[in-house]
């Protein structure tokens, strides 16, 4: 059993900066990729970013560059600061937790936070 809570989001200008953390707690950690997924009302939940326990890191093509992910074993937190934000990035982000990244890149399983939104203002 993994709980996930996310905390940060809000409104900013396109071009602003954003950080979104996500703890975690459980018995094995160790043993889980997390994430972030993202989900606009009407849209397809859409893999934004994941760590390996060891800090392999995995992102989708749009935000390269401008995103980044960290992990902080110490603190069972997981990270996602998001520079140069566009108004394509507002959406819901959820924080996930998966033993298999294929599954958690589909968003299928696993174990998810409550959501934070991310809103981008043009």
């Amino acid at each position: 059993q993994v709980q996930l809570v996310e905390s940060g989001g809000g409104l900013v200008q396109a071009g602003g900066s954003l950080r979104l953390s996500c703890a975690a707690s459980g018995r094995t950690l160790s043993s889980y990729y997390i994430g972030w997924l993202r989900q606009v009302q009407g849209k397809e939940r859409e893999f934004v970013a994941a760590v390996s326990w060891s800090g392999s890191t995995y992102y989708v093509d749009s935000v390269k560059g401008r995103f980044t992910i960290s992990r902080d074993n110490t603190k069972n937190t997981v990270a996602l600061q998001m520079n140069m934000l566009k108004p394509e990035d507002t959406a819901v982000y959820y924080c996930a937790a998966d033993v298999n990244l294929s599954r958690l890149r589909i968003g299928v399983q696993g174990y998810w936070g409550q959501g934070t939104q991310v809103t981008v203002s043009s």
